[in-house]
């Protein structure tokens, strides 16, 4: 072919490069500013739409599916076909059956290429990668020969097929399966001579069908092909000529596309005006344990130059090996001239990536160079658009793989599939990575190369075992043509955030566990009867005064500053409700009332009477089971007879509840008897324990409930029920019915088992409250049958039980905190009884693409709304539902912003269920006050942290200011607003009560002073005023009693 071909000069060929040069080093990117990304921090869970992104992909995605010509083929000998290296190394090493062990037949894509056409229109996909097998086209490699005329037709049927169907075909010229007689002939690609035939081939290739393609791939993963074939010795042909094998190889094949790229760039661009790439492929890594130094960062960008950079930095970079590459391996590396390196240079017009479990396992093994490897492709897209300027990236290979024995019901594949392509659309739309598509690995099963038969990657399955191959679409096939035809993952309305209030009566609570008990008061001022002397040895300490005692009382509530400062912390935050939970193990230490501690209960006495004080509510938890203890929260003697296996630990509880609501009762309006009592029977460890204590578990409720009802009713509005914990339950594949079913299977054992037979149901009339759900009986008879069991292990309530359990609740108390993926526990009928699964049979599974916290707990905000669904579409809504305890661990230790993030999704979506799904909800606590040590869950951080707010706690009174999310012009419905003003300020008096209390005691002495003043100063005009009076008077009368004597004579009248 290349004689037919007019080639460049060797001058004018200089002159085109050194032109290419100066325009290639403006567009080309920097080379190792690629280690930028692991210095720019990961987004946070508060982000919108950074965990996963509800968004379509541009318009004109181009969505595709591949296989490769070994694996999928067949017909090996088949129509003229050479023998390839694999087909070689497969049949040198079976032992037993070719067709199971070797690829002569595997798919039989060679004959049924058209039932493959078919599978991509059920796909909707607008692409289609294969390759062409070298060996086929031309037995003996050499393309200067005359081709195989039933190989150029085959393809070409398959090219004219795709075209007519509107799909796209992307056709690679080389997937690892090299003629054989090139391999006996030169040594294989050890050998430079195979740079040249390569030319030869491709042109070949471009002249024949180039016309018809407009994306073309010289090579698939060439890393893998110089490594596994030429290093390690594990693909074919299995040689293992270590590094400097593999380098040797690598070196050949990066020449051998560099001269296909020039050949098709200067021979049939300019009529054919396709594209010609390289599929490269990589691993991904993070700095180990997630620390960012210098140091890991740089053993990161080595541990990718080691495996992407080694072929894209020619093609895409400056020509050469990356200078880490270089330092590594020294004279071992082979050089290219300086002719060659701007020959190399942008030798590809887009960027194929393969990111799949190949390079995954290999960079976990070889070249992680100790730091961590993680399968995330957007921050490898990310990489590669830094070190490289941004080039067009096509993922030619996207996947992962499931075991053989998986078959049709591959649910994880499903959730892979869904992050792998979801990353894509975050690089695509937050990143600007120019990805235009994205290729689903692999159409349809096949031989996967050094693991056989053994794992699986197709769309389809097809069973090897059947000659007819017949292809059957697997549940990752149905939900990749669902992402296909969406675009992406588009906005669901559900998800569409509303306005609007919450109920007026609507309680917004903070959760807490046991609340502890001190005992002792902070100061001993009323409790030491000592008179002290101060400074009397002049050492400024003091001394007690022998012989002098006074008279102390008792301690008061308002004594326990530890009360003041929890009180004061719950109030800050404007809640109304405190939930809390009393310690049974402390208040009857012996389990019955020969042992009444009287002290504690005073001191839950004074909470509750302190919370009343801030017109706030309590709600009472009588048992909080612990699992961290031996116990489980029980008095030590109930927890050695036996615990809730054994029923006097029932009566016991109802001694108990007794107590608690005679002493406590004034003060409390909402009573829970059993915190989570289905999470308590998690710790015994048979099958019919676990059954035991759920049975006698509820008993003790119902016990405490008709105790409370028959003598405590006068008890003002007071109102009681069992907290359960409801996780929502979501089947794991959405295809399947079986999955369906587990899933509400899942929730009758986790909520049915205990609300069933207390409030029944509202849409089986045969179903009756007082005993067990109907399907859980049944499938537990069902499940024993099969498992050869005399009976179920499920305990039957008495008729007297029954009629004590029928209504035995006043409200429904759920505490939420995730949604678990649920699936049945797979099982063949053999291995049933060997398999140690739970009573539900059920498997749980989690979502990658949800937002995780520290502690693994999945975000996942739509869950509450369809937990508040299903138990109201069960159970009616006549009951109100009261969201006991929901939160998340936040490690910030200020700046909680997962935290945020949740109780503003979490308070969505239970405005949602209560506005537009009729959720009789009546409430919503969070879990939980304050930090015990380091931050986790608490509002506050510990004590040992000085109690600070965290950030989320502004979130959550802003939410209650407003009782919900109201646009700007709704107008709040009730007067929580007003109520919770004057609560603040209440709160804010109840906080600076010393600093009020000292500042009245300066304002009423000043007043005094300032009258004392007034009053002397009157006084003295006064006096001063009266002694002047007074001389004026004795004046005058002085003058009146003392007459002046006139001593002149008498004037004479008359002559003298």
């Amino acid at each position: 072919m290349l004689n037919r071909l007019s080639l460049p000069s060797s001058q004018s060929l200089l002159l085109s490069l050194l032109l290419f040069y100066c325009h290639w080093n403006k567009a080309a990117g920097s080379l190792g500013e690629g280690r930028n990304i692991w210095l720019q921090p990961k987004l946070d869970l508060n982000i919108k739409d950074q965990s996963f992104l509800h968004d379509t992909f541009p318009s004109g995605f181009l969505w595709g599916s591949g296989t490769s010509a070994f694996q999928t083929e067949g017909a090996w000998n088949q129509d003229g076909k050479g023998s390839s290296i694999w087909d070689s190394f497969t049949h040198s090493s079976v032992s037993g059956n070719l067709d199971r062990e070797t690829a002569n037949v595997a798919s039989d894509s060679y004959s049924r290429w058209e039932e493959d056409v078919k599978a991509l229109e059920y796909l909707g996909v607008r692409s289609y990668s294969f390759s062409l097998s070298w060996p086929r086209l031309f037995p003996d490699g050499n393309a200067r020969g005359q081709p195989n005329t039933a190989a150029v037709e085959h393809y070409s049927h398959l090219i004219e097929k795709l075209l007519e169907k509107k799909i796209e075909p992307i056709v690679t010229l080389h997937h690892w399966d090299l003629p054989q007689a090139l391999h006996e002939q030169y040594g294989g690609w050890r050998n430079d001579t195979l740079v040249g035939l390569f030319e030869e081939y491709a042109a070949f290739c471009f002249y024949t069908f180039g016309s018809r393609v407009r994306y073309w791939l010289t090579m698939h993963n060439p890393y893998l092909m110089a490594v596994q074939g030429y290093g390690t010795g594990i693909h074919a042909p299995g040689e293992k000529g270590g590094p400097a094998g593999s380098l040797i190889v690598a070196h050949n094949l990066i020449r051998a596309h560099a001269k296909a790229w020039h050949i098709y760039n200067t021979h049939f661009r300019p009529t054919q005006r396709g594209k010609v790439s390289i599929v490269l492929g990589s691993h991904w890594v993070e700095p180990q344990r997630g620390q960012a130094t210098v140091a890991n960062v740089m053993l990161c960008q080595q541990s990718m130059e080691a495996v992407l950079g080694w072929f894209a930095n020619p093609i895409f970079g400056d020509g050469d090996y990356p200078v880490s590459l270089k330092d590594k391996y020294g004279t071992l590396l082979p050089t290219f001239t300086s002719e060659e390196k701007l020959w190399m240079q942008k030798t590809a017009d887009f960027f194929a990536l393969s990111f799949g479990p190949n390079n995954l396992r290999l960079g976990r093994n070889l070249v992680h160079y100790g730091q961590t490897v993680t399968p995330d492709l957007r921050r490898l897209l990310g990489w590669i658009k830094v070190e490289y300027g941004n080039p067009s990236v096509l993922v030619a290979e996207g996947g992962w793989f499931s075991e053989a024995s998986v078959g049709k019901e591959d649910t994880v594949s499903i959730y892979l599939m869904k992050n792998f392509i979801n990353q894509v659309l975050r690089a695509v739309r937050f990143d600007g990575v120019q990805v235009f598509g994205y290729s689903a690995w692999t159409l349809v099963d096949g031989f996967e190369w050094n693991y056989g038969y053994t794992i699986r990657r197709g769309l389809f399955y097809v069973d090897f075992s059947q000659p007819n191959r017949t292809r059957t679409p697997k549940t990752s096939a149905q939900y990749y043509r669902q992402v296909v035809a969406d675009n992406g993952f588009p906005k669901e309305e559900t998800s569409r955030e509303i306005t609007g209030h919450f109920p007026c009566e609507f309680h917004w609570g903070i959760a807490d566990s046991t609340l502890e008990v001190h005992f002792y008061p902070f100061s001993p001022q009323f409790t030491d009867p000592h008179v002290y002397s101060w400074n009397l040895t002049g050492d400024g300490s003091l001394h007690p005064v022998p012989g002098v005692k006074l008279h102390t009382r008792r301690a008061q509530c308002t004594d326990y500053l530890a009360i003041r400062g929890h009180l004061r912390l719950f109030a800050s935050t404007g809640a109304s409700h405190y939930r809390f939970a009393l310690n049974w193990s402390l208040i009857l230490p012996q389990g019955d009332l020969s042992n009444v501690n009287t002290e504690a209960l005073r001191y839950y006495r004074c909470v509750l009477t302190e919370l009343k004080k801030l017109d706030l509510e309590a709600v009472v938890i009588l048992y909080y089971p612990t699992h961290r203890v031996p116990n489980l929260g029980l008095p030590v003697s109930l927890h050695a007879s036996g615990g809730w296996l054994n029923y006097s630990t029932v009566e016991a509880f109802q001694e108990y509840a007794a107590l608690c609501y005679k002493e406590l009762g004034t003060w409390v309006q909402y009573w829970i008897t059993i915190n989570e009592p289905n999470r308590l029977v998690d710790v015994y460890s048979s099958t019919e324990e676990k059954h035991q204590a759920a049975h006698n578990l509820l008993l003790a409720h119902a016990k405490a409930y008709r105790l409370h009802e028959r003598e405590y009713y006068r008890q003002p509005r007071a109102l009681v029920s069992l907290a359960l914990h409801a996780d929502w339950a979501q089947p794991a594949n959405p295809f399947l019915e079986s999955h369906t079913a587990a899933a509400e299977r899942f929730l009758l054992f986790e909520l049915g088992r205990f609300l069933d037979p207390l409030l029944g149901t509202r849409y089986e009339e045969k179903q009756q409250k007082g005993d067990y759900p109907q399907e859980m009986k049944s499938y537990l008879e069902e499940r024993a049958r099969v498992m050869g069991l005399p009976g179920s292990p499920l305990p039957s309530f008495t008729e007297t039980e029954k009629e004590e359990l029928k209504g035995a609740l006043s409200f429904i108390a759920l505490n939420h905190f995730t949604t678990r993926l649920v699936s049945p526990h797979p099982h063949t009928q053999s291995s049933f009884q060997q398999t140690l699964s739970p009573d539900h049979d059920c498997l749980t599974l989690s979502d990658p693409t949800w937002p995780y916290s520290s502690l693994g707990q999945a975000l996942v905000p739509w869950g509450l709304r369809k937990m508040l669904s299903w138990v109201t579409q069960r159970y009616g809504g006549a009951l109100p539902i009261i969201v006991t305890g929901s939160g998340v661990d936040d490690q910030a230790p200020v700046e909680d912003t997962v935290r945020q993030y949740y109780l503003r999704s979490y308070l969505q979506e239970a405005l949602k269920a209560w506005r537009l799904d009729g959720v009789n909800l009546q409430g919503f606590y969070v879990w939980k006050l304050q930090d015990r040590h380091v931050p986790q869950f608490g509002l506050f951080t510990s004590t040992q942290h000085q109690s600070k707010a965290k950030s989320s706690i502004a979130v959550y009174r802003e939410i209650i200011t407003h009782s919900g999310f109201p646009n700007s012009d709704m107008t709040q419905p009730c007067r929580l607003t007003e109520l919770h003003e004057r609560c603040s300020a209440c709160a804010w008096m109840f906080k600076n009560k010393a600093m009020l209390v000292f500042g009245g005691c300066l304002l009423i002495t000043a007043v005094m002073l300032a009258a004392l003043v007034i009053f002397v100063i009157i006084s003295k005009r006064n006096q001063t005023g009266g002694r002047g009076r007074g001389k004026r008077r004795i004046d005058q009368r002085r003058r009146r009693e003392a007459a002046p004597v006139c001593l002149c004579p008498p004037r004479l009248h008359g002559k003298l």
